[in-house]
């Protein structure tokens, strides 16, 4: 199937959408939805977008139906913030050079996406039939948790009398069935104030957060490993707190990042992380939690006929047998699997090493691959 692969145009399908700044926030994907017609009007999709909110677009394209099983390819359109200072080529230029295409979104996960589309037309030269009814998910927000995106398109029905999902995240086409879950939660933490040349007659909430931070940071929760995934951790990646450098500081607020494995809940989730506090034992620790985002983990059998069939077109494709493969972190495969009951593995191009950074990358080789991958997958069944 690689034979009939274009590099040119899955290089050209990159660009074209690494080119329209997505950053999320804002997001305002409502932006790209002109370059996403342009990719698959010509594949004679059936398109419609779907804007929760003003400027939160997503698009769904439906290829010409024909009774069979339906597959969706899930891909968000919205890229992490940049900062330019740091970058050494233009974040929103899309360059080739060296083998790779350079920009914000290249691997995560716009270069995916391209990928994806390409492998409809690398299909379509290699004269073999879709096995699958074909339908694109191209999704809003979901680097701030899929809110606008993949659960609406859940929660109005787009995924009902789905057989299965592809997620083109950037795994370097290995296999993923699992990912941890997130809950971002901000303590803040709640003292008294007093004069700062007397700080034992106030509470200071710094300090009783410096418990909390000691507490909670890279801790030990006693939980067991899960055979892909690992422990759960916890880190806390942001701390202010305090009105100035000569008031005892009344409030303090942490930012809890927490990863967690299949089945824990945001009920479970918080007790964990309360009890924990209560082993500080400080009778001056009063605080309040307010949840940002909770994200429930997901997971796919291992064994699971559509993983297994991914594997064996990437194999096909590349000539090497992918890795069965967990994440750490949380994508939009969870309200498919958990939400609408739908297999759905995430694998494509690129490696996470590439994504959330300065000078993001895609090789060019790895499109290809994936393209060719996923051309493989739309034949078999």
């Amino acid at each position: 199937m690689r034979e009939h692969v274009d590099a040119d145009a899955v290089v050209a399908a990159t660009q074209a959408l690494v080119r329209v700044d997505t950053r999320n926030p804002p997001g305002d994907e409502a932006r790209v939805v002109a370059a996403c017609r342009e990719l698959l009007d010509p594949l004679g999709a059936a398109v419609e977008v779907v804007e929760p909110r003003p400027g939160r677009a997503s698009v769904v394209a439906a290829l010409p139906r024909s009774g069979k099983p339906v597959l969706v390819v899930n891909g968000h359109l919205d890229v992490v913030p940049i900062n330019a200072a740091d970058w050494t080529v233009d974040p929103f230029g899309a360059e080739v050079a060296d083998g790779r295409v350079w920009g914000r979104g290249t691997a995560d996960m716009k270069g995916g996406i391209a990928a994806a589309i390409e492998a409809v037309a690398a299909l379509r030269r290699s004269g073999r039939e879709p096995a699958w009814d074909l339908v694109f998910h191209l999704v809003a927000d979901e680097e701030r948790g899929g809110r606008w995106g993949t659960q609406v398109l859940v929660e109005e029905g787009f995924c009902q009398g789905v057989a299965a999902c592809l997620v083109p995240e950037p795994t370097d086409l290995g296999v993923c069935v699992a990912e941890r879950g997130l809950l971002v939660a901000h303590l803040t933490t709640l003292g008294h104030p007093a004069h700062g040349s007397a700080p034992r007659q106030g509470i200071s909430a710094i300090e009783t957060a410096a418990k909390v931070v000691l507490a909670l940071h890279a801790a030990d929760f006693g939980d067991e490993a899960h055979p892909l995934l690992g422990r759960p951790t916890a880190n806390i990646g942001q701390i202010a707190g305090g009105s100035g450098h000569n008031t005892v500081a009344e409030t303090c607020q942490v930012t809890l990042d927490r990863r967690v494995l299949p089945g824990a809940t945001l009920e479970s989730t918080l007790a964990v992380v309360e009890a924990k506090l209560r082993e500080i034992g400080d009778a001056d620790l009063r605080y309040e939690v307010e949840v940002e985002v909770f994200g429930e983990a997901s997971e796919l059998e291992a064994d699971h006929p559509f993983a297994g069939l991914v594997g064996r077109c990437v194999a096909e494709a590349t000539g090497r047998q992918p890795e069965v493969i967990g994440m750490p972190f949380t994508t939009d495969a969870r309200f498919v699997r958990n939400g609408a009951g739908v297999p759905a593995v995430v694998c494509g191009p690129g490696g996470i090493a590439q994504a959330h950074v300065h000078d993001e990358w895609v090789a060019v080789d790895r499109l290809v691959d994936a393209a060719a991958a996923f051309a493989t997958l739309y034949a078999a069944a």
